[in-house]
């Protein structure tokens, strides 16, 4: 990953650092990476995230009929 600073703006380079970070879904594995997670609780999240994904997609499909 890579990101250029611009005029010295160490600052604004280091925000989209962090927010191309956070749309890949580093910090995520990060912080899943600190400690154990039990089996039902990665049940549970996983099942979380597939729920949360197809809401996103009938929100979008929903956009698009309209």
């Amino acid at each position: 990953m890579q990101v250029i600073v611009r005029d010295n703006n160490v600052d604004q380079a280091l925000k989209v650092l962090k927010k191309k970070m956070q749309r890949e879904g580093m910090y995520r594995e990060m912080k899943k990476g600190r400690s154990f997670e039990k089996p039902s609780e990665k049940k549970a999240r996983e099942k979380a995230e597939a729920v949360r994904r197809w809401r996103k997609l009938q929100r979008k499909k929903e956009m698009t009929e309209e």
